[in-house]
C-alpha cells in the first residue's frame, strides 16, 4: 500500500473505528482546526466555511454516509424557518412548522425506534414481520432536537430566521457537540457567529481545565471502572452477590455521569478554544436533594429542552394540578423514550415522572429547605431513587434488572465488601476519587482554573502531557465510545 493509499484509508470512514475525542486521530483532526481556524481569524466568512466544512467531516469519520442526515435536517428547518417567519398566513405558518417536526421526528423515528415498532407490533399481534438492518447514526437525537427547536422558536416569535444557509448548517453541525450534546439554542449561537470571537487568557486556562478534566473522567474514571467491574456484574448479576451488585450500582451512576459530563466538559472546552461558549451541561447532580433538583443539574441542555418545548407545549402547569401531574408523567415518558428504543427506557422515565409527580404534590423541596439534616436525607433518597431508575436505564433486560434487585435484597452478604476493597482495589480507588471529585467545592475548581490560565506555556505543555501520560496507562485496548453516542 503505498502513501496516498495510506492516507485515503486513514481518512476515510471506518465503521469499526468511528472519529471520538478520546481517540489519537482526533488530537491530529483537532490541531488542524485549531490552526487553520487561527489562521482564518481576520477572516470570518472563510472561518465559518471552514469550520463547517471540518464539522461535516468529523460527523463522516463518525457515521460515513449518514453525514447527510444533518445536510437534510438543516436544510428543511432553514427553509421552514424563513417561510414560518415571511408569512402571516396561520395556516402556511403551522404548515411549515408540521412539515419541520414530521421531517425531523421522521428521521429520528426511522433510524430509531422502526425496530422497536415491529417488535411490539409482532408480541402484540403474534405477528412475523422482519426486523430491518438499520444503522443507528450518532447523536441523531442531539442534531435532530436542535434544528427542530430553531422553528419552533421563529413560530413562537421568540427568533428571527438565519439567512445564510452556510451559517445555519454550522450552528447544526458543529462537531465539538455534535453527536452528544449540549444542545445548543440557536439564540444562544447563531449572533457568536457573526461577532468577532475574543479568546482571552482566562478562557483558555478554562478550556484547557475542562478538557483535562473530561478526559480523566471518560477515559480514566468511566472505562476503567467499566470494563473491569460494572459491566462484568450488568451482564450476569446473578453470578454476584448483592453488595456486588450495589456497588455495581453506584459505579454505573459514577461510570455515566463521568462518561457524558466528561464529554460535555470536552465539547464545551474544545469549542472555547475555537472561539465559540457552550451552554453547561451538568452542575454537580449527585448534590441534588430533589428529583426537582436533579434535573436541573443533570443534562441541562435536555431538561430544559423538554420543558420548553415538550412540558410547555402540553400545557405545563397553566390546565389545574392534575393535567400538570399528568404533563410532567408524559414528560419524563417521553425523555425516557428519547434515551433509547426500549420499554426499559419508558419505565426509567416512569420513575422520574413519578418523583417529580409527588415532590410537587406534596410541595417536598420547600420542606427540606428548612433543615440540614432533611437536605441530607434528602440528597441520599434522591441518589438512590436515580440509582434504581440506573437498573432499568443500564440492564440488559428486565429479567436482568430483576435478578440485580434480588440479589441486593436477597443475598446480599456485607462480608464480601472487604473482599471487593482487595479483589478491586483500582476500581474502588477510583469511584472514590470520581465521588469525592463530584463533591469539589466549586471555589477550589475555580482556583485550579485559575492557577492553569496563569501557568506559562510550558508548564501547561507539562500539564497536558502528564495527563495523556495517565491516560495512556489506564487506555484499553480498544477506544471505548461515549455511552450517549448510542442516544
Amino acid at each position: 500500500m503505498n502513501f496516498v493509499e495510506k492516507l485515503i484509508e486513514i481518512l476515510s470512514y471506518n465503521p469499526q473505528a468511528p472519529l471520538l475525542f478520546n481517540s489519537g486521530f482526533f488530537l491530529y483532526f483537532f490541531l488542524f482546526v485549531l490552526i487553520f481556524n487561527k489562521l482564518f481569524t481576520n477572516y470570518k466568512r472563510a472561518k465559518i466555511i471552514f469550520l463547517t466544512i471540518s464539522s461535516i467531516y468529523f460527523y463522516y469519520k463518525s457515521s460515513g454516509i449518514f453525514f447527510i442526515l444533518v445536510i437534510i435536517s438543516s436544510l428543511i428547518d432553514y427553509i421552514a424557518g424563513i417561510v414560518i417567519h415571511n408569512t402571516n398566513l396561520k395556516f402556511k405558518r403551522k404548515l411549515f412548522l408540521i412539515l419541520s417536526l414530521i421531517a425531523n421526528l421522521g428521521i429520528l423515528g426511522y433510524f430509531k425506534y422502526t425496530n422497536f415498532f415491529i417488535n411490539n407490533v409482532n408480541a402484540l399481534f403474534s405477528s412475523n414481520i422482519p426486523l430491518q438492518d438499520i444503522f443507528l447514526p450518532v447523536g441523531v437525537s442531539f442534531f435532530t432536537f436542535q434544528s427542530m427547536s430553531y422553528t419552533i422558536d421563529i413560530y413562537r416569535n421568540k427568533l428571527t430566521p438565519e439567512r445564510n444557509f452556510t451559517d445555519f448548517l454550522f450552528f447544526v453541525s458543529f462537531f465539538p457537540q455534535l453527536v452528544a450534546g449540549p444542545i445548543v439554542r440557536a439564540a444562544d449561537f447563531l449572533p457568536q457567529i457573526h461577532n468577532r470571537p475574543l479568546i482571552t487568557k482566562a478562557d483558555i486556562g478554562k478550556a484547557l481545565f475542562l478538557i483535562i478534566a473530561g478526559l480523566l473522567k471518560k477515559a480514566v474514571i468511566a472505562d476503567y471502572i467499566s470494563i473491569n467491574f460494572v459491566d462484568r456484574v450488568f451482564d450476569w448479576p446473578a453470578r454476584y452477590t448483592g453488595v456486588e451488585n450495589l456497588l455495581a450500582l453506584y459505579g454505573y451512576c459514577l461510570q455515566i455521569y463521568c462518561d457524558f459530563s466528561g464529554y460535555s466538559d470536552m465539547a464545551i472546552g474544545l469549542a472555547l478554544l475555537l472561539g465559540f461558549k457552550l451552554p453547561m451541561n451538568f452542575n454537580s447532580p449527585y448534590k441534588a436533594v430533589t428529583i426537582t433538583e436533579f434535573w436541573r443539574r443533570w443534562h441541562l441542555s435536555l431538561s430544559s429542552w423538554l420543558r420548553d418545548y415538550l412540558y410547555i407545549s402540553l400545557g405545563g402547569n397553566r390546565l389545574g394540578k392534575v393535567r400538570t401531574y399528568i404533563n410532567l408523567m408524559l414528560t419524563m415518558l417521553l425523555g425516557g423514550l428519547w434515551h433509547g428504543a426500549s420499554w426499559n427506557f419508558v419505565v426509567w422515565g416512569g420513575i422520574h415522572g413519578t418523583a417529580l409527580a409527588f415532590e410537587r404534590i406534596t410541595n417536598l423541596p420547600e420542606k427540606l429547605e428548612k433543615s440540614k439534616i432533611l437536605k441530607l436525607f434528602g440528597a441520599i433518597v434522591t441518589f438512590h431513587i436515580w440509582a434504581i431508575s440506573m437498573i432499568f436505564f443500564r440492564a440488559q433486560s428486565t429479567q436482568h434488572g430483576i435478578d440485580m434487585v434480588n440479589q441486593i435484597f436477597y443475598y446480599f452478604k456485607p462480608e464480601v465488601f472487604l473482599q471487593f476493597i482487595n479483589g478491586y482495589s483500582i476500581v474502588f480507588a477510583l469511584m472514590v476519587i470520581g465521588f469525592l471529585s463530584h463533591f469539589t467545592p466549586k471555589k477550589l475548581e475555580d482556583f485550579v482554573t485559575e492557577k492553569i490560565s496563569n501557568a506559562s506555556l510550558i508548564s501547561q505543555a507539562i500539564i497536558i502531557t502528564i495527563v495523556i501520560w495517565i491516560v495512556v496507562q489506564f487506555k484499553a485496548l480498544d477506544v471505548h465510545p461515549f455511552i450517549y453516542f448510542q442516544f
